[in-house]
């Protein structure tokens, strides 16, 4: 038998495939190629992936923007921040009902009598107001009784007496009168002693105001009164 050899002929580079092999001729490879570590390429691919991945996150809304998410010892500290602006804000307005409460308190006692002057309310405050009170309480106003005498008359006007029904209306018209020279009285005479109790200072609106007290009823004026009938202002 004869022996049959075929020569395999192979490239230049050691451990290479042969070039001889098949009908189709392979071009040769390197071996670096065939047996390359594949551990760059999955070092390389998580890298990518990672650098795109942090591109794409979503910003912190807190955050300024332009700048990058604050860290959590940052986050921590303006949280406890916003806490203690929070707490104090909270102490601030205690306090702050706390001295109305107080304040109340004090101007209550003022117009009961028993308190400061100081603190009872802006329109009652100040000398002038104080003798354009005293001036009223000192004295008997007709204008205090008019509650108590509509009172009266209404009863009498409902009464079905033609008597007492004429009686009624004439009481009207004298309390009416009365009244209205009672306060021009009143006014005239307040005037002329503010105009020499406190020359050369501004008095307006003490008139009106203590015109304004004589139609309360005595036991019902705040401030309380300080004088008695008929002692002088």
């Amino acid at each position: 038998m004869t022996s049959f050899s075929v020569s395999l002929q192979t490239s230049g580079v050691a451990g290479s495939f042969p070039t001889g092999l098949g009908s189709n001729p392979i071009h040769p490879l390197p071996l670096g190629f065939v047996f390359r570590s594949r551990a760059k390429e999955e070092k390389a691919a998580p890298t990518d992936k990672v650098s795109l991945t942090d591109s794409k996150m979503p910003r912190d809304p807190q955050a300024p923007k332009g700048r990058p998410t604050p860290k959590r010892s940052e986050s921590q500290t303006q949280r406890r921040s916003v806490a203690n602006t929070s707490t104090t804000r909270k102490d601030a307005s205690k306090r702050q009902r706390d001295e109305r409460r107080a304040q109340m308190d004090r101007q209550r006692q003022a117009l009961s009598g028993r308190g400061n002057e100081r603190d009872l309310p802006l329109r009652d405050r100040g000398a002038i107001r104080k003798f354009g009170r005293d001036y009223i309480d000192s004295r008997i106003n007709i204008a205090e009784f008019f509650l108590p005498l509509a009172v009266v008359i209404l009863v009498l006007s409902v009464v079905q007496m033609p008597a007492l029904q004429n009686i009624a209306l004439l009481l009207w018209l004298v309390v009416i009168v009365l009244i209205v020279v009672d306060s021009f009285w009143s006014v005239f005479r307040l005037r002329k002693l503010l105009a020499e109790r406190f020359p050369g200072q501004n008095t307006k609106g003490t008139v009106w105001y203590s015109m304004m007290r004589s139609l309360q009823m005595r036991r019902l004026r705040l401030p309380k009164p300080q004088v008695k009938r008929g002692e002088r202002p």
